[in-house]
């Protein structure tokens, strides 16, 4: 198998999740306060995502932002503004169509489906705490979601295209947790001082008075 087969894996995993995601009509939720983040994700995020384009050769930084999006915004939202984020990766980056497709669905739609996962399973089976929100949703959910679609990016790579995983999951490893120290920053702030930002949070939820 080439990278053709590659780019095939990704358009299968990618088309049928962004159909899931505007089936649930996710611009509905732009009419409230979650207007501001998603313009600010657009106006940012594509810069984080070029900037391996503008490091020295050999110097890879690689950052993807999608879990904290998918706090945010929440799955649906986050799912389109991510394609939109390409887009514009793809518009001032010099990447061809095919490595901007491998960036959405490794670096963006993969981490932000696998932090929808972790937080379900937290929801399911750990007690409803702002610590466990900020800890376990926002950074070590962060850190294996991202790690998470590394390796799944990997693997898929080894399998389709031959490729040796050398030292890449060590990479991944210490990317992941970039990612998770800014995202569980930034949801202990807004959790703190702009709650409203965060579609994923809940005051009834996670601040209701102990039970008598």
């Amino acid at each position: 198998m080439d990278g053709e087969a590659l780019l095939w894996l990704e358009l299968a995993l990618g088309l049928p999740a962004l159909f899931a995601a505007l089936a649930l009509k996710p611009w509905r939720m732009l009419c409230g306060p979650l207007l501001t983040p998603t313009l600010a994700a657009l106006a940012l995020l594509p810069w984080f995502w070029l900037l391996p384009q503008q490091l020295p050769q050999g110097l890879q930084i690689q950052l993807s932002g999608a879990s904290l999006l998918a706090l945010m915004l929440g799955w649906p939202l986050a799912v389109p503004v991510l394609v939109l984020v390409a887009l514009q990766v793809w518009a001032f980056g010099l990447h061809d169509a095919e490595a901007v497709l491998a960036q959405w669905v490794w670096l963006g739609l993969a981490p932000a489906t696998l932090a929808l996962g972790i937080g379900a399973l937290l929801r399911r089976f750990v007690p409803a705490h702002p610590f466990v929100y900020t800890l376990g949703r926002g950074f070590l959910g962060t850190a294996l979601s991202v790690f998470g679609a590394g390796l799944l990016q990997e693997f898929a790579q080894r399998w389709l295209t031959g490729a040796s995983l050398q030292d890449a999951l060590v990479a991944h490893w210490l990317m992941a947790w970039g990612d998770a120290f800014l995202t569980g920053m930034f949801c202990a702030i807004f959790v703190a001082f702009a709650p409203q930002w965060l579609a994923t949070w809940s005051d009834r939820r996670y601040l209701k008075p102990p039970a008598d």
